[in-house]
């Protein structure tokens, strides 16, 4: 499988929001040489940067079936990854629809670990991680060569989206997550494993890679990370889950999301994000970065200016 780079692989969710999975295994694809097919919601200046890079840019919609289609025509590999939606088990059907009717060689498909947890008769109060586990029983259904990745939550999200502001500003982490031990991983460590799986699929073909970052520590060890990263003292502050919800309300996020992010909450505090494995090392052979890397990396996001 690795010896043809003729046909284009398709990398779904690529303009990328917070974490940018999609560019970053872009960037990652077209420096090992392969053509690739970024599917892309809007033009804007992201799409154009995607150009920039090399990739063939389509735009699409992955709940729009004929839209899908035309993204997947010609293409052997598949990135299939989507932000937080409700539509996401649809946007799965379609993916998985179409990848049939062309004899796709390989679906990457962006989880989540908590899945790992869930069954018929167990699962969560998140409607995302519902939709997550459903949408690995349609690939599965669906009979295609399918790779399943899960990561345990991405840094992005509650560390940069979440809490850079009140790091900025407070000098504080100030999050829901309670005293319980968690391991996030960085997106662009994600983007790896992705890369090197879409490089090379046939030995990944049904296995599930759990992705985590280097050590699971409670939120004061990752706060400790904070200060060295950036030179002054940053504190954890656990903060209950309804005011701060309530708060994202305020900012308009979207109620599905808001759902999402709350259940999140409550498991961290539980403990259900305390796992570690070495999968993204023995993929890659580097380990993921740590928060104090991550921090320093984005040092300028939890600084004032």
């Amino acid at each position: 499988m690795n010896t043809s780079n003729d046909s284009p692989i398709l990398v779904t969710g690529a303009a990328g929001d917070i974490g940018a999975i999609g560019r970053n295994v872009t960037a990652m694809l077209l420096a090992k040489g392969h053509k690739v097919r970024a599917l892309v919601r809007r033009e804007d200046e992201r799409a154009e940067s995607l150009r920039k890079l090399g990739a063939e840019v389509v735009v699409g919609d992955l709940t729009d079936l004929r839209s899908v289609h035309r993204a997947i025509e010609g293409c052997k590999r598949i990135y299939f990854g989507m932000s937080i939606s409700a539509a996401y088990l649809e946007a799965t059907a379609n993916v998985a629809a179409a990848a049939r009717h062309h004899g796709v060689e390989v679906i990457v498909n962006m989880s989540q670990m908590t899945v790992s947890q869930m069954s018929i008769t167990e699962t969560t109060d998140s409607p995302q991680h519902k939709l997550h586990w459903l949408a690995e029983q349609v690939l599965a259904w669906s009979g295609l060569p399918v790779v399943n990745v899960r990561p345990t939550v991405f840094i992005e999200g509650f560390f940069l989206r979440l809490g850079a502001m009140g790091v900025r500003d407070n000098d504080e982490l100030a999050l829901p997550l309670g005293n319980a031990k968690t391991s996030p991983i960085a997106a662009y460590d994600v983007a790896r494993v992705v890369a090197t799986i879409l490089d090379n699929p046939a030995p990944h073909i049904g296995q599930i890679y759990n992705l985590t970052g280097p050590e699971s520590v409670d939120m004061e060890k990752h706060a400790r990370a904070f200060s060295e990263a950036l030179g002054r003292t940053i504190r954890y502050r656990d903060v209950p889950v309804a005011p701060w919800t309530e708060k994202l309300r305020e900012f308009g996020v979207p109620p599905h999301l808001i759902g999402h992010l709350a259940v999140m909450a409550d498991l961290h505090a539980q403990g259900r994000y305390d796992r570690t494995t070495d999968d993204v090392f023995k993929l890659t052979g580097q380990k993921p970065m740590s928060t104090g890397e991550f921090v320093k990396l984005h040092a300028a996001e939890f600084t004032r200016v």
